[in-house]
């Protein structure tokens, strides 16, 4: 039986824009990761918690995610991602993405069609939405959000 990876982890959270930067712009990244490699393994740690890095219309990356697909431009790009990956891998640790998979932002692609297309949309179910009601953007009906 195989033993439980996690119950040995030494995990490290990072949101990227505040750990490192590597391009010189003052404001931290995806690829900064890479630059802080020797210090993490100094602190002896083998897996690495990344904050939401999803494209998200908030300026510091977020929740309220538009495009799962993507990583947002602010910390880089999918290829950043990959090559972080990769590094981390080869080092021995493993990348535990901050997923929120149970809820998005305006922006996500299915909430779009249900702003356009209203009861017409296939993704109407997908959103706990009232048509008999408006939100305060003014979308036509009212939906549960936080």
């Amino acid at each position: 039986m195989q033993k439980a990876w996690w119950k040995e982890a030494v995990v490290y959270q990072i949101y990227p824009k505040s750990f490192q930067d590597s391009n010189g712009d003052g404001i931290g990244d995806l690829r900064g990761i890479m630059k802080r490699m020797d210090y993490l393994k100094e602190l002896g740690v083998n897996t690495i918690w990344l904050c939401p890095i999803n494209a998200s219309p908030m300026k510091d990356g977020g929740y309220d995610i538009s495009d799962y697909m993507k990583i947002d431009p602010s910390f880089g790009t999918n290829e950043d991602f990959s090559e972080v990956c990769k590094k981390l891998h080869s080092q021995n640790v493993k990348v535990i993405l901050d997923g929120v998979f149970n809820h998005v932002g305006r922006g996500f692609w299915a909430f779009r069609d249900v702003q356009e297309k209203k009861w017409d949309s296939p993704y109407k179910d997908w959103f706990h939405i009232s048509f008999d009601g408006n939100s305060c953007y003014n979308d036509g009906f009212w939906y549960e959000g936080w």
